[in-house]
């Protein structure tokens, strides 16, 4: 039956029916608002990954107990993109880490999107105000001429 626009909808009998999957021993899951109320838009693609591993290697209560390095190997991070990413999915109220174990959490009320990037430093007060190389000469500096 035809609807308003003149498109048929969608068949519900889906294309491989000989492989509908099914829940066997363990498995995982995200809920549907995971996608619906735009937490996956908000998401960079190593956040993606990362958040996709927790919650395959999670037990029924979100918990999971990968080292870095095994994390690191499987998603072909480094360290450092290991850590920006493991942190901000912390300050995107997804995950808990004590340390030793991630938790993926339940949903927030709705995602903390990413604050938008900081304006280029050009000027010379923008590097003495917010650059921490620049701010770190700069001490060293006054308390050289203090000997």
């Amino acid at each position: 039956m035809p609807t308003d626009t003149g498109r048929r909808p969608p068949h519900r009998t889906p294309p491989r029916p000989d492989r509908v999957r099914r829940i066997e021993g363990g498995f995982a899951f995200l809920p549907n608002d995971f996608l619906h109320r735009g937490f996956f838009a908000s998401l960079s693609h190593a956040e993606c990954s990362l958040y996709l591993f927790l919650v395959l290697a999670a037990d029924r209560n979100g918990v999971s107990f990968y080292a870095y390095d095994r994390i690191c190997n499987a998603l072909q991070l480094t360290l450092d993109e290991y850590l920006l990413v493991r942190n901000s999915l912390i300050d995107k109220d997804l995950i808990a880490f004590d340390g030793g174990r991630f938790q993926v959490l339940s949903l927030p009320p709705a995602p903390i999107m990413p604050t938008p990037p900081r304006r280029p430093l050009v000027t010379q007060d923008d590097f003495e105000d917010h650059d921490p190389a620049t701010i770190h000469h700069l001490i060293r500096s006054s308390l050289d001429r203090r000997r």
